[in-house]
Protein backbone atom coordinates (compact mmCIF):
# COMPACT_ATOMS: atom_id res chain seq x y z
CA UNK A 1 0.00 0.00 0.00
CA UNK A 2 0.94 3.66 -0.28
CA UNK A 3 1.51 4.71 3.32
CA UNK A 4 2.26 8.14 4.73
CA UNK A 5 3.98 8.65 8.07
CA UNK A 6 4.24 11.78 10.21
CA UNK A 7 6.64 11.35 13.12
CA UNK A 8 9.15 8.91 11.65
CA UNK A 9 12.03 10.65 13.43
CA UNK A 10 10.55 9.96 16.87
CA UNK A 11 11.65 7.26 19.29
CA UNK A 12 8.63 5.11 18.46
CA UNK A 13 7.92 6.28 14.93
CA UNK A 14 11.31 5.37 13.49
CA UNK A 15 10.95 1.66 14.23
CA UNK A 16 7.36 1.62 13.00
CA UNK A 17 8.31 3.26 9.71
CA UNK A 18 11.29 0.94 9.31
CA UNK A 19 9.11 -2.15 9.55
CA UNK A 20 6.44 -0.79 7.20
CA UNK A 21 9.20 -0.39 4.61
CA UNK A 22 10.63 -3.83 5.35
CA UNK A 23 7.23 -5.42 4.74
CA UNK A 24 7.12 -3.99 1.22
CA UNK A 25 4.89 -0.94 1.59
CA UNK A 26 5.64 2.25 -0.31
CA UNK A 27 6.40 4.78 2.42
CA UNK A 28 6.41 8.57 2.25
CA UNK A 29 7.40 10.65 5.29
CA UNK A 30 7.57 14.25 6.38
CA UNK A 31 10.98 15.37 7.63
CA UNK A 32 11.42 18.22 10.09
CA UNK A 33 14.32 18.97 12.42
CA UNK A 34 16.07 15.66 12.97
CA UNK A 35 17.08 14.44 9.52
CA UNK A 36 19.71 12.07 10.90
CA UNK A 37 16.99 9.93 12.47
CA UNK A 38 15.38 9.25 9.07
CA UNK A 39 18.48 9.02 6.87
CA UNK A 40 18.34 5.22 6.94
CA UNK A 41 14.64 5.24 6.00
CA UNK A 42 15.30 7.45 2.99
CA UNK A 43 18.24 5.26 2.00
CA UNK A 44 15.98 2.20 2.23
CA UNK A 45 13.45 3.67 -0.21
CA UNK A 46 11.19 6.01 1.73
CA UNK A 47 10.36 9.23 -0.07
CA UNK A 48 10.19 12.68 1.46
CA UNK A 49 7.00 14.73 1.32
CA UNK A 50 7.09 18.50 1.79
CA UNK A 51 3.89 18.84 3.84
CA UNK A 52 1.15 16.87 5.63
CA UNK A 53 -1.33 17.81 2.89
CA UNK A 54 0.99 16.48 0.16
CA UNK A 55 1.55 13.34 2.20
CA UNK A 56 -2.20 12.79 2.53
CA UNK A 57 -2.72 13.21 -1.21
CA UNK A 58 -0.18 10.43 -1.89
CA UNK A 59 -1.40 7.94 0.70
CA UNK A 60 -4.04 5.29 1.25
CA UNK A 61 -3.25 5.11 4.97
CA UNK A 62 -1.55 7.91 6.88
CA UNK A 63 0.02 7.33 10.30
CA UNK A 64 0.48 10.02 12.92
CA UNK A 65 2.95 9.32 15.73
CA UNK A 66 3.61 12.65 17.44
CA UNK A 67 3.76 13.97 20.99
CA UNK A 68 0.11 14.66 21.77
CA UNK A 69 -3.15 16.35 20.81
CA UNK A 70 -1.74 19.82 19.94
CA UNK A 71 0.65 18.28 17.41
CA UNK A 72 -2.04 15.94 16.04
CA UNK A 73 -4.47 18.83 15.63
CA UNK A 74 -1.90 21.00 13.86
CA UNK A 75 -1.17 18.27 11.33
CA UNK A 76 -4.85 17.46 10.89
CA UNK A 77 -5.70 21.12 10.22
CA UNK A 78 -3.25 21.00 7.31
CA UNK A 79 -4.66 17.69 6.03
CA UNK A 80 -8.29 18.78 6.35
CA UNK A 81 -7.55 21.95 4.40
CA UNK A 82 -7.29 19.70 1.32
CA UNK A 83 -9.06 16.45 2.28
CA UNK A 84 -8.65 13.25 0.31
CA UNK A 85 -11.87 11.19 0.36
CA UNK A 86 -11.23 7.56 1.26
CA UNK A 87 -8.03 8.24 3.18
CA UNK A 88 -7.63 6.34 6.46
CA UNK A 89 -5.75 8.30 9.13
CA UNK A 90 -4.36 6.30 12.06
CA UNK A 91 -3.36 8.29 15.15
CA UNK A 92 -0.77 6.31 17.12
CA UNK A 93 -0.03 9.26 19.41
CA UNK A 94 -1.23 9.44 22.99
CA UNK A 95 -4.03 11.95 22.54
CA UNK A 96 -7.00 13.31 24.48
CA UNK A 97 -10.23 11.39 23.70
CA UNK A 98 -12.23 14.63 23.34
CA UNK A 99 -9.80 15.92 20.72
CA UNK A 100 -9.90 12.57 18.95
CA UNK A 101 -13.72 12.68 18.81
CA UNK A 102 -13.70 16.16 17.26
CA UNK A 103 -11.12 15.18 14.65
CA UNK A 104 -13.05 12.02 13.80
CA UNK A 105 -16.21 14.06 13.19
CA UNK A 106 -14.33 16.48 10.93
CA UNK A 107 -12.78 13.61 8.98
CA UNK A 108 -16.11 11.84 8.56
CA UNK A 109 -17.63 15.02 7.15
CA UNK A 110 -14.72 15.21 4.67
CA UNK A 111 -15.10 11.57 3.57
CA UNK A 112 -12.08 10.30 5.50
CA UNK A 113 -11.69 7.85 8.39
CA UNK A 114 -9.86 8.71 11.62
CA UNK A 115 -8.76 5.81 13.84
CA UNK A 116 -7.19 5.96 17.31
CA UNK A 117 -4.47 3.33 17.63
CA UNK A 118 -2.03 4.31 20.40
CA UNK A 119 0.97 2.20 21.38
CA UNK A 120 2.50 0.53 24.39
CA UNK A 121 5.95 -0.91 25.09
CA UNK A 122 9.12 1.05 24.38
CA UNK A 123 11.39 2.24 21.54
CA UNK A 124 13.32 -1.03 21.93
CA UNK A 125 10.23 -3.00 20.89
CA UNK A 126 9.45 -0.43 18.20
CA UNK A 127 12.81 -1.08 16.55
CA UNK A 128 12.20 -4.83 16.86
CA UNK A 129 8.69 -4.65 15.39
CA UNK A 130 7.13 -5.88 18.63
CA UNK A 131 4.89 -3.06 19.81
CA UNK A 132 1.43 -3.44 21.32
CA UNK A 133 -1.32 -1.45 19.61
CA UNK A 134 -4.79 -0.75 21.02
CA UNK A 135 -7.30 0.19 18.34
CA UNK A 136 -10.62 2.01 18.67
CA UNK A 137 -12.56 1.48 15.46
CA UNK A 138 -15.61 -0.08 13.87
CA UNK A 139 -15.02 -3.78 13.08
CA UNK A 140 -14.84 -3.35 9.30
CA UNK A 141 -12.30 -0.56 9.54
CA UNK A 142 -10.25 -2.51 12.07
CA UNK A 143 -10.14 -5.49 9.69
CA UNK A 144 -8.90 -3.18 6.94
CA UNK A 145 -5.95 -1.78 8.88
CA UNK A 146 -5.01 -4.74 11.10
CA UNK A 147 -2.61 -6.34 8.55
CA UNK A 148 -0.74 -3.05 8.23
CA UNK A 149 -0.50 -2.61 12.00
CA UNK A 150 0.97 -6.11 12.28
CA UNK A 151 3.96 -4.93 10.25
CA UNK A 152 5.31 -3.25 13.40
CA UNK A 153 3.25 -4.77 16.21
CA UNK A 154 3.47 -8.11 17.97
CA UNK A 155 0.02 -7.69 19.51
CA UNK A 156 -2.89 -5.75 18.00
CA UNK A 157 -5.88 -5.32 20.32
CA UNK A 158 -9.29 -4.23 19.02
CA UNK A 159 -10.35 -2.62 22.29
CA UNK A 160 -13.70 -1.21 21.18
CA UNK A 161 -15.37 1.36 19.01
CA UNK A 162 -14.01 4.77 17.99
CA UNK A 163 -12.28 6.49 20.90
CA UNK A 164 -11.73 3.36 22.99
CA UNK A 165 -8.08 3.13 21.98
CA UNK A 166 -7.05 6.48 23.41
CA UNK A 167 -9.16 5.97 26.52
CA UNK A 168 -7.56 2.61 27.34
CA UNK A 169 -4.13 4.04 26.58
CA UNK A 170 -4.62 6.74 29.22
CA UNK A 171 -5.76 4.16 31.78
CA UNK A 172 -2.68 2.07 30.97
CA UNK A 173 -0.29 5.00 31.31
CA UNK A 174 -1.82 6.21 34.56
CA UNK A 175 -1.32 2.77 36.13
CA UNK A 176 2.23 2.64 34.76
CA UNK A 177 3.22 6.03 36.12
CA UNK A 178 1.60 5.31 39.48
CA UNK A 179 3.93 2.31 39.78
CA UNK A 180 6.99 4.35 38.81
CA UNK A 181 6.13 7.23 41.12
CA UNK A 182 5.37 4.97 44.08
CA UNK A 183 8.64 3.09 43.55
CA UNK A 184 10.74 6.25 43.53
CA UNK A 185 9.07 7.48 46.71
CA UNK A 186 9.51 4.12 48.43
CA UNK A 187 13.20 4.16 47.55
CA UNK A 188 13.57 7.59 49.19
CA UNK A 189 11.74 6.52 52.36
CA UNK A 190 13.69 3.27 52.55
CA UNK A 191 17.01 5.06 52.11
CA UNK A 192 16.18 7.51 54.88
CA UNK A 193 15.11 4.60 57.12
CA UNK A 194 18.48 2.93 56.56
CA UNK A 195 17.36 -0.32 54.92
CA UNK A 196 19.08 -2.12 52.06
CA UNK A 197 16.95 -1.40 48.99
CA UNK A 198 18.46 -4.35 47.15
CA UNK A 199 16.68 -6.54 49.68
CA UNK A 200 13.41 -4.80 48.85
CA UNK A 201 14.01 -5.48 45.16
CA UNK A 202 14.81 -9.14 45.87
CA UNK A 203 11.62 -9.54 47.89
CA UNK A 204 9.37 -7.83 45.33
CA UNK A 205 11.03 -9.80 42.54
CA UNK A 206 9.63 -12.99 44.05
CA UNK A 207 6.12 -11.71 44.75
CA UNK A 208 2.93 -10.37 43.18
CA UNK A 209 4.09 -6.73 43.22
CA UNK A 210 6.84 -7.46 40.71
CA UNK A 211 6.54 -6.13 37.15
CA UNK A 212 8.71 -4.81 34.36
CA UNK A 213 8.18 -1.20 35.39
CA UNK A 214 9.31 -1.87 38.94
CA UNK A 215 12.40 -3.63 37.66
CA UNK A 216 13.15 -0.71 35.32
CA UNK A 217 13.02 1.64 38.29
CA UNK A 218 15.12 -0.78 40.38
CA UNK A 219 17.96 -0.42 37.88
CA UNK A 220 18.50 3.10 39.23
CA UNK A 221 20.00 1.48 42.34
CA UNK A 222 22.90 0.46 40.08
CA UNK A 223 23.05 3.90 38.48
CA UNK A 224 21.19 2.90 35.29
CA UNK A 225 18.76 5.71 34.44
CA UNK A 226 17.48 4.50 31.07
CA UNK A 227 15.74 1.29 32.07
CA UNK A 228 12.51 2.91 30.86
CA UNK A 229 13.10 5.01 27.73
CA UNK A 230 10.12 7.31 28.07
CA UNK A 231 10.55 11.04 28.58
CA UNK A 232 9.31 12.28 31.94
CA UNK A 233 7.56 15.29 30.40
CA UNK A 234 5.64 12.96 28.09
CA UNK A 235 4.59 10.89 31.10
CA UNK A 236 3.44 14.08 32.81
CA UNK A 237 1.39 15.00 29.73
CA UNK A 238 -0.22 11.57 29.57
CA UNK A 239 -1.29 11.59 33.22
CA UNK A 240 -2.67 15.11 32.75
CA UNK A 241 -4.78 13.74 29.89
CA UNK A 242 -5.91 10.96 32.24
CA UNK A 243 -7.00 13.40 34.94
CA UNK A 244 -8.92 15.39 32.30
CA UNK A 245 -10.63 12.16 31.27
CA UNK A 246 -11.58 11.38 34.86
CA UNK A 247 -12.89 14.92 35.37
CA UNK A 248 -14.99 14.70 32.20
CA UNK A 249 -16.51 11.46 33.51
CA UNK A 250 -17.31 13.10 36.86
CA UNK A 251 -15.04 10.61 38.63
CA UNK A 252 -12.68 11.60 41.48
CA UNK A 253 -9.01 11.04 40.65
CA UNK A 254 -7.18 11.36 43.95
CA UNK A 255 -4.30 9.07 42.97
CA UNK A 256 -4.20 10.41 39.42
CA UNK A 257 -3.81 13.99 40.63
CA UNK A 258 -1.09 12.94 43.08
CA UNK A 259 0.85 11.12 40.36
CA UNK A 260 0.47 14.06 38.00
CA UNK A 261 1.77 16.47 40.62
CA UNK A 262 4.72 14.19 41.42
CA UNK A 263 5.67 14.23 37.74
CA UNK A 264 5.08 17.98 37.50
CA UNK A 265 7.34 18.53 40.52
CA UNK A 266 10.10 16.37 39.03
CA UNK A 267 9.83 18.37 35.82
CA UNK A 268 10.00 21.66 37.74
CA UNK A 269 13.17 20.39 39.43
CA UNK A 270 14.78 20.10 36.00
CA UNK A 271 14.21 16.45 35.06
CA UNK A 272 11.47 16.81 32.43
CA UNK A 273 13.67 16.00 29.42
CA UNK A 274 15.14 12.94 31.13
CA UNK A 275 13.60 9.48 31.20
CA UNK A 276 10.98 8.52 33.81
CA UNK A 277 13.55 6.85 36.16
CA UNK A 278 14.75 10.40 36.88
CA UNK A 279 11.88 10.40 39.41
CA UNK A 280 14.51 8.86 41.69
CA UNK A 281 16.76 11.91 41.20
CA UNK A 282 13.84 14.17 42.08
CA UNK A 283 13.24 12.17 45.26
CA UNK A 284 16.89 12.56 46.20
CA UNK A 285 16.50 16.32 45.99
CA UNK A 286 13.24 16.35 47.93
CA UNK A 287 14.39 13.96 50.66
CA UNK A 288 17.95 15.31 50.93
CA UNK A 289 19.43 11.86 50.49
CA UNK A 290 21.29 9.73 47.97
CA UNK A 291 19.52 6.68 46.54
CA UNK A 292 21.76 5.93 43.55
CA UNK A 293 25.42 4.88 43.91
CA UNK A 294 27.78 7.80 44.43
Amino acid sequence: MNIGFIGASGLMGHGMAKHLLAKGHALAITVHRNRERVADLLAAGATESPSPADLAARSEILFLCVTGSPQVEANMDAILAAPKPGLVIVDCSTSEPDSTARLRQRCTAAGMAFVDAPLSRTPVEAEAGRLNVMVGAEPALFAQIEPVLKCFAENVFHVGGPGAGHTIKLLNNFIAQAICTATAEAFAVGTKAGVDLKQLVALIGMGPVNCGLFQAMAKTLDGQMDGLKFELDNARKDVRYYTHLAENQGTPSVVGEAVHQALALASALGHGRKFVPALVEAQEQLAGTRIRPT
